[in-house]
């Protein structure tokens, strides 16, 4: 299995950092007023391309889903002693696999990011995640159901400074034996996120253990 360290994920990161931003402010009411008109209508999902998760796939996860064509994931492995493992790690839990648009023709990554223990549900890791994105706001939570598993969404908006615009944001959350897992989808602007989220909604709603 590939994997590269954090000092190779860097110029990634600090690209998607310089475009996007990354961090949150959640609703004021905690998302329950969010929860009842969350995020805009559920994309058209990809055709299944291959799967991540297993052993040889790419990324090892304690869950599977499927993968829109072209997709390339690649293992990260963040060393918690380095001057730069804050750029691999999203409040409570660090990036573990980067899912490579590239090769289907869009500019972006789903990223998985994992935490550790079991005590926090899905919302409440979901809130952490983008609570460390100052530049996110209007987070809007629901609740949905895969495989028979229990996942919470977040669709939330991201400004850049740099390009002086918004774009959409979203992730999905589960809890796992080895700790919460967040899915998240990144983009270069609303146009690739737009045309990445059929692949998102396969990875949704084909998630599942082992």
């Amino acid at each position: 299995m590939t994997r590269r360290t954090v000092r190779g994920l860097v110029p990634v990161l600090l690209a998607a950092a310089a475009l996007t931003g990354c961090s949150s402010d959640t609703d004021s009411d905690g998302g329950a007023k969010a929860e009842k008109s969350a995020g805009a209508p559920a994309a058209e999902t990809a055709a299944k391309g291959g799967t991540v998760g297993a052993s040889g796939s790419g990324c090892e996860l304690p869950v599977t889903f499927d993968l829109a064509k072209g997709w390339k994931p690649k293992a990260v492995s963040v060393d918690p002693d380095s001057e730069l493992a804050e750029l691999g790690t999203q409040g409570p839990v660090t990036i573990v696999c980067e899912i490579d648009a590239k090769p289907a023709g869009h500019i972006g990554f789903l990223r998985v990011w994992q935490g550790k223990g079991g005590g926090a549900s899905p919302r409440e890791t979901l809130e952490g995640f983008v609570a460390a994105d100052e530049n996110a706001s209007k987070a809007a939570y629901k609740q949905v159901s895969a495989g028979g598993l229990t996942l919470t969404e977040v669709s939330y908006t991201l400004h850049s400074e740099l390009l002086d615009e918004d774009r959409p944001a979203r992730a999905f959350a589960l809890t796992t034996p080895e700790g919460p897992l967040v899915v998240h989808l990144g983009g270069l602007d609303s146009d690739e996120h737009g045309g990445m989220l059929p692949a998102y909604e396969l990875a949704k709603k084909s998630v599942r253990m082992g």
